[in-house]
């Protein structure tokens, strides 16, 4: 006989902790309805409802908070006119304890240990109502800097600079993400989240975890050596392509890591060996001494990567599946040749000619990362012969 499947409405607290445990652990949300005779349908919403993002566990009671055995104590030694410091040393506790808890709730003519226990446990309820719901013209701002496409991480970092005398208007990142993503908080409109880069309407979790394929012969990062990490030597450096609209609309980016230089490719194709070989031909443009490592993700268009490394003498390194951070020198700068080269562009139309223009002018911003020098400066000092 097949079981029942459960609606939202009846999982238990302990269904919601184990639906978490598994989406966190990667598992899909039909992985997960059957583990718990559930449909997918209501996995995803309980997912959905937190904007993808797992509710904190309640956090163990501290011991130093006064127990209900204590305030009734408290209650009792009151009405016979027992001072606070000897109900306090009665207690074992200090007496700036027992006498905030009595002012906080009544005062000694009023205070009775069921009402304070009860207004203890309503402070410590979580969540707490968001701090953008609570700050009106904190939030006014917040919205106007989503809608101009501001990312949270920027409009964190710029209001202490437009109201450095004005503690409210501060407010995390973090916290713009979740009044976003999590509706229940009623700060932030659902709307406003078509303005993060991403798009996302909540955090990404769960769903299939799709297999990178294998590239024979790849080396993970983790062999990468240790002065390509640091960005202590030049001549390491991140690819990737730019993909547009169409299949044959693509471009491949090369970052220095040091300098933050970019070189620029079009591409044709995403045939493994022309990929390798318009590689080869663009680097080989900077000195042979800036020809060190490139690290790739796992992407089968450097398939060919062992042609490439035989004309250039290049070692390539291939990231973790689903670790773009681990080329994060190499996504910020498509993050920023976005405005030249927008997503859902055809690019196949895109010359060489123009490319090496763009190349240029991010090549010549500076950029606080280097002391606000520019890359093509800082990547000059690196090619200098010196005595």
């Amino acid at each position: 006989m097949r079981r029942r499947q459960k609606v939202r409405g009846w999982f238990k607290p302990g269904d919601i902790a184990e639906i978490w445990r598994r989406v966190g652990a990667g598992e899909s949300f039909t992985e997960v309805g059957a583990a718990l005779a559930c449909s997918p349908r209501s996995v995803e919403r309980v997912v959905k409802t937190q904007g993808g993002i797992a509710p904190r566990p309640p956090a163990p009671r501290s011991p130093l908070r006064l127990r209900w055995s204590e305030r009734e104590e408290i209650s009792r030694g009151l009405p016979t006119g027992e001072s606070i410091r000897s109900i306090a040393r009665r207690l074992d506790r200090a007496p700036s304890t027992v006498s905030r808890e009595v002012a906080r709730n009544g005062g000694r003519i009023e205070y009775r240990s069921w009402h304070a226990t009860t207004a203890t446990r309503e402070r410590e309820r979580r969540p707490k109502v968001a701090r953008l719901a609570r700050r009106p013209r904190l939030r006014a701002e917040v919205e106007r800097l989503l809608e101009l496409d501001w990312s949270p991480r920027q409009i964190a970092r710029r209001l202490p600079i437009d109201h450095p005398d004005d503690r409210e208007m501060r407010v995390s990142h973090e916290t713009i993400y979740q009044s976003l993503y999590v509706q229940a908080r009623g700060a932030l409109r659902r709307e406003l989240a078509a303005h993060l880069r991403s798009g996302r309407a909540r955090r990404q979790v769960g769903g299939p975890v799709a297999v990178a394929p294998k590239i024979p012969g790849m080396v993970n990062i983790s062999a990468r050596p240790p002065e390509a990490s640091d960005r202590a030597v030049p001549g390491n450096w991140e690819g990737d392509l730019i993909v547009g609209k169409g299949s044959r609309s693509q471009v491949a980016t090369l970052v220095e890591r040091r300098s933050r230089f970019v070189l620029l490719a079009a591409l044709p194709t995403k045939a493994a060996p022309e990929v390798a070989d318009v590689l080869a031909r663009t680097i080989t443009a900077v000195p042979a001494h800036l020809h060190r490592t490139l690290t790739w993700d796992q992407g089968r268009e450097l398939a060919a990567h062992r042609q490439f490394s035989a004309a250039t003498g290049i070692a390539v390194y291939f990231c973790d599946p689903h670790s773009p951070w681990q080329r994060g020198t190499n996504e910020n700068t498509n993050g920023l040749l976005r405005q030249y080269l927008p997503k859902g562009m055809d690019l196949s139309g895109v010359t060489q000619e123009q490319l090496d223009v763009i190349a240029d002018r991010l090549n010549g911003r500076p950029r606080q990362t280097l002391g606000w020098r520019t890359p093509s400066e800082v990547l000059a000092e690196a090619v200098a012969p010196t005595d």
